[in-house]
């Protein structure tokens, strides 16, 4: 590749390359857009009601939609949230064992079909077949990698993310008329919005 040698062979602006490249990573760089905290998410957006639990907030936009609200500019925004890890049980080397059976179990059932179907003889024995030894395969499995912890995590548990409240927004333009329709709307015995 050559570089140009003379002032008047440089690139300047209207010549092929810079103006014609994308903005971004592959191109020229992009100009900074919203609060420099990361790409701009959109269109501004109005809280419209906060209701302290999903069903509630998922109610308001059902209500919404029914009065022909266009709820494509909507969105229920979860805040303060808190991961909550609630513990199933105590997890042993046969519990482990027992769990990993069973997924074997599955996935051997799984390739026994896939194997059954091309079978011209006995194909209820190959699924059969594939079914023991993938639970087979699957307690050795389970119970090696159980002890392999060495009773680091002794049980088993199960994630979710919970929000303290939930947020109602609509798009600014929009806030008047969202309003309105929420004015007419009646809660059962459920708290109103904040």
């Amino acid at each position: 590749m050559t570089t140009p040698s003379t002032p008047s062979a440089a690139w300047r602006p209207g010549m092929p390359g810079r103006d014609n490249l994308p903005s971004g990573p592959g191109g020229r760089p992009a100009a900074p857009s919203g609060d420099g905290h990361g790409p701009q998410t959109g269109p501004p957006t109005v809280t419209i009601g906060s209701y302290p639990d999903y069903p509630s907030a998922q109610r308001v936009v059902d209500y919404l939609a029914d009065n022909r609200f266009p709820v494509e500019r909507t969105s229920i925004v979860g805040t303060d949230l808190t991961l909550v890890e609630t513990i199933m049980g105590r997890m042993t080397t046969g519990r482990a064992a027992l769990v990993g059976a069973g997924t074997g179990a599955w996935f051997g059932l799984f390739i026994g079909l896939l194997f059954g179907i091309f079978t011209a003889g006995n194909w209820v024995a190959v699924i059969v077949i594939g079914l023991v030894v993938g639970a087979i395969w699957g307690a050795v499995f389970g119970a090696v990698v159980h002890a392999m912890t060495g009773g680091r995590r002794d049980f088993t548990s199960s994630s979710s993310l919970r929000a303290s409240q939930y947020a109602v927004t609509v798009e600014a333009d929009l806030a008047d008329q969202a309003r309105q329709l929420l004015g007419r709307m009646h809660f059962p015995s459920g708290a109103p919005a904040r």
